[in-house]
């Protein structure tokens, strides 16, 4: 990884301007976001129809090539929901779509470009209708879903379970298990005896949180300076 070269003060100023962005823009599209949110390039990251719920502590991360986007496109024009739960990570690329029901769990992590619906949106005979079957996807507490992973209609995942890279999910998965391929079938059976450690776990204080890693910037980027800073974006062969 490069080295930042950025004094503190500017990247103070550009998390503000994050954070802004993230209150103004996206906070209004949600019916609620919870507090110590992190939404990195929140330019890309799309949030669109009624009744979606954020909790607290999430962190989603946009990026040019892969907009995060999260829709639903209900019966009418006031129905359908996504919610999301405490301390889930959603990462570039990840599209959620929801016709009736999509509920992620707490401390969830959802890898790049991860696919989640609960419709096929359009019938095999009647392509202008969707089904009548409401068929809602339910994602339980700490489940971590692989890169480029698809999880289909209906689809429940219990808790701590693990979904494999580009594996497509079109049938329950029980608590504590590995799942990979297409179909995605049982490939390994979890022990919650061992226990595991979460997302809620690494956020359980916040505010302490955020001190901490404002306290580490200061000490990596306090002694950068303005000039070497433009220097490097202007002149990067000459970056350090």
């Amino acid at each position: 990884m490069r080295k930042d070269l950025r004094p503190y003060w500017v990247k103070k100023v550009y998390l503000r301007f994050r954070q802004w962005y993230a209150e103004h823009f996206l906070r209004p599209a949600c019916d609620s976001l919870g507090p110590h949110h992190t939404i990195m390039k929140p330019w890309y990251v799309s949030i669109d129809g009624p009744n979606i719920n954020i909790g607290k502590c999430v962190t989603i991360i946009g990026e040019p090539s892969k907009r995060v986007k999260l829709g639903v496109w209900g019966r009418d024009p006031e129905s359908g929901r996504i919610t999301v739960g405490d301390y889930v990570l959603i990462s570039p690329g990840t599209r959620i779509s929801a016709s009736d029901e999509i509920v992620i769990g707490d401390s969830v992590m959802i890898a790049n470009s991860v696919y989640i619906t609960d419709s096929d949106w359009h019938g095999i005979y009647d392509r202008t209708e969707r089904s009548e079957k409401v068929t809602p996807v339910h994602i339980g507490d700490n489940v971590w879903l692989g890169d480029h992973c698809v999880i289909l209609k209906g689809v429940s995942i219990g808790e701590n379970s693990v979904v494999g890279a580009n594996a497509v999910v079109s049938r329950d998965v029980p608590p504590n298990m590995v799942v990979a391929g297409n179909p995605a079938h049982v490939v390994r059976e979890l022990d919650p005896e061992r226990g595991f450690k979460t997302r809620a776990d690494y956020f359980a204080e916040p505010v302490q949180l955020e001190q901490f890693y404002d306290a580490l910037e200061r000490t990596l980027l306090g002694h950068n300076s303005l000039i070497n800073w433009l220097r490097a974006l202007l002149f990067p062969s000459t970056r350090d």
